[in-house]
């Protein structure tokens, strides 16, 4: 599923197309997306010009001059700028018609992504109100982790990939940021000193740093506005690499799975 990295990609791509403009409304083809999209998107959305785009988390937001539109990616999802006059695609299932011509439309295969609006300051949306820092804010760092790891027994995994702890580190980059940093994927938080937590967190920063810079991660379905693919899938040291040779011993990479999702580590690097 698109993670932090492919997000901000995706913000990235659409923000020029997007900044200054007005919207003349909406075109929901399906509105049963993981919740549904509000009956009057469009109305909401008529003559209020886009502010800015900006990414909070997973979460897209398009503050307007009354309230902000929220989107969220889930499992499949991927936007675009394009004619409004282009014919949709299957499971192509919401357009936010501008008027100039173009439209934001959402492809979504799995329809587990968002199309929400809310009047009030988006981060007060009991989506978003609760969650942790940025990854790659200052405000992530080793006193944090140490603090939100002390006395727990939860897989470090787990607790990196909580979004009350620290927002955007999905399984991909937990996986491969738990690798750099030398930790086993099930040890518990409140075991590992605070020396190797303030690694992992360099760990953390460095992979989503170096995804960023490559687009994100292409597996499956993610492509980026311009129909891209994510170059950093060539990076992946360990993820999805199960039985492949470690990158830095060459023992077999073991899959197992913690927490209903695949996790991927070294048994001899990763202690």
């Amino acid at each position: 599923m698109p993670e932090l990295p492919e997000v901000e990609t995706t913000r990235r791509g659409i923000e020029p197309a997007l900044v200054g403009q007005r919207f003349s409304g909406a075109r929901v083809r399906n509105p049963a997306l993981r919740w549904p999209v509000p009956a009057d998107l469009g109305q909401q959305l008529r003559g209020q010009t886009v502010r800015s785009v900006e990414r909070r988390a997973k979460y897209l937001l398009i503050p307007l001059d009354t309230g902000t539109v929220i989107l969220h990616l889930g499992m499949s999802g991927r936007l675009r700028v394009l004619s409004a006059s282009i014919p949709p695609e299957k499971h192509e299932h919401v357009d936010l018609l501008l008027d100039n011509g173009q439209a934001l439309r959402l492809h979504d295969t799995r329809r587990f992504g968002a199309v929400l609006w809310t009047p009030r300051p988006w981060a007060e949306h009991p989506l978003i109100a609760r969650l942790g820092p940025e990854p790659l804010a200052p405000e992530f760092d080793p006193d944090l982790l140490w603090r939100k790891a002390r006395g727990r027994q939860l897989a470090i995994k787990s607790l990196i990939m909580d979004g009350q702890v620290v927002v955007g580190v999905g399984n991909i980059y937990a996986n491969e940021a738990l690798f750099r940093a030398g930790i086993h994927p099930r040890r518990a938080a409140g075991r590992i000193s605070r020396k190797r937590l303030a690694g992992l967190v360099g760990a953390i920063k460095s992979v989503l740093g170096e995804a960023l810079a490559r687009g994100g991660t292409t597996l499956r379905d993610y492509r980026g506005p311009d129909g891209a693919r994510g170059y950093f899938t060539l990076d992946l040291r360990v993820y999805d690499q199960a039985g492949q040779p470690c990158p830095s011993c060459q023992t077999a990479v073991r899959r197992e799975v913690l927490g209903q999702r695949a996790t991927y580590f070294c048994p001899a690097c990763q202690r």
